[in-house]
């Protein structure tokens, strides 16, 4: 069974390693907001883990903004997050090209404006809806202005060959309007019925190359990062196969029953972030309490 508050009931395993952490990656809505409002328990958390000398990121997996329109976000509702303490699956999907094959610098990108800025500002060269300008690989994400030419394209280079990456798995991206929103994982199953394949690799959570992009930016080992999230088979499976610590939040999806079933269990439970920076706080401070 997955640990929940109090803080007494906390295995020794589990104290020892609230009390090792160094930094704790958080999932944004349903975890730091909801919607457009923020938890009032946000902002003295993120004080909290300051004092403490634990740093904090932001992860979404929806690369259809910039990691500038995330932040400006997050500064518009309260949190003053820094461009370091932000990760999307488009800034994962960039650090695996740049580390992982430095070879591929030509990139056909179905995205939004904003995604495609963010590979050019990377460094990557963005080529067009052009059968004479080759690619050299395929990236797709979340392209909320998709074209039916561009969604050609990328089905004729994927079916040449050419390497083939995507930014997220998501079918579709929640939202409360009266609509479905096709998201990238939905996109990549048109292109595997019109190319013939699958993508090389699918970053984004459950992926744990988030995880591992910020264990390498801050130089940490994956057991000093917390993953907290509001979901299960994301944010709880990315902990899991990255080897970090899985906290599931109450605050957003996932029931109370929801973490009994799942399998593997998170490990630890908390209504909210205010339940979990109180059990940080006292694995630091007494750790003989634990």
């Amino acid at each position: 069974m997955p640990a929940s508050s109090p803080a007494s009931s906390f295995s020794p395993a589990l104290a020892r390693s609230l009390r090792g952490l160094r930094h704790v990656a958080l999932d944004m809505d349903g975890t730091i907001y909801k919607g457009g409002t923020l938890f009032a328990c946000t902002l003295p958390f993120l004080e909290r883990m300051k004092s403490l000398g634990i740093g904090c990121s932001f992860l979404t997996n929806n690369p259809s903004k910039s990691a500038a329109d995330y932040l400006a976000h997050l500064r518009k509702i309260g949190v003053p997050a820094a461009p370091d303490q932000l990760y999307t699956s488009a800034l994962a999907t960039i650090d695996f090209l740049r580390s992982r094959r430095p070879e591929l610098r030509r990139l056909f990108v179905l995205g939004t404006p904003s995604m495609q800025a963010e590979f050019a500002a990377a460094g990557f060269t963005l080529t067009a809806d052009d059968p004479k300008d080759e690619p050299d690989a395929v990236v797709v994400g979340f392209d909320l202005t998709l074209t039916y030419a561009r969604l050609c394209r990328s089905a004729w280079w994927i079916h040449r060959g050419k390497p083939y990456f995507a930014t997220n798995p998501d079918l579709v991206c929640p939202t409360d309007l009266p609509n479905v929103l096709v998201d990238c994982g939905s996109i990549c199953a048109a292109l595997a019925q019109a190319a013939g394949r699958t993508p090389d690799q699918t970053f984004g959570k459950p992926d744990p190359s988030m995880l591992d992009g910020i264990r390498d930016r801050h130089g940490l080992r994956s057991e000093q990062i917390a993953m907290v999230g509001d979901r299960i088979y994301t944010d709880m499976m990315m902990a899991h196969r990255a080897k970090a610590l899985g906290v599931l939040v109450l605050s957003g999806e996932a029931t109370a029953a929801d973490a009994a079933a799942a399998n593997p269990p998170p490990d630890l439970v908390v209504p909210t972030l205010a339940e979990l920076g109180e059990a940080i706080a006292t694995a630091r401070s007494n750790p003989t309490s634990l």
